[in-house]
């Protein structure tokens, strides 16, 4: 399993996750058992963990990365010469 999200990616997930997360808990209660709770959680369960891991089976299905290039320390759209 490669990286396939970059920093800023993992980052904006897993704030958005948590967020999700704590408003199906606090506002949609999730403790009631309420469906979109608990669909709201589940997404942003998944949010968090696909940030965690910097793996997203969706971006791989579609081809899709916002990971950097590795090797190449100035970019994929760069060039040294000059």
């Amino acid at each position: 399993m490669t990286m396939n999200e970059g920093g800023a990616d993992r980052v904006v997930r897993v704030v958005l996750g948590a967020g999700a997360i704590a408003g199906a808990w606090f506002g949609l209660h999730l403790a009631d058992a309420n469906v979109i709770g608990i669909v709201v959680a589940a997404v942003g369960a998944v949010l968090v963990l696909t940030g965690v891991i910097g793996f997203c089976p969706a971006y791989r299905i579609l081809g899709l990365r916002t990971c950097p290039l590795t090797g190449h320390p100035i970019g994929p759209d760069r060039h040294t010469d000059t």
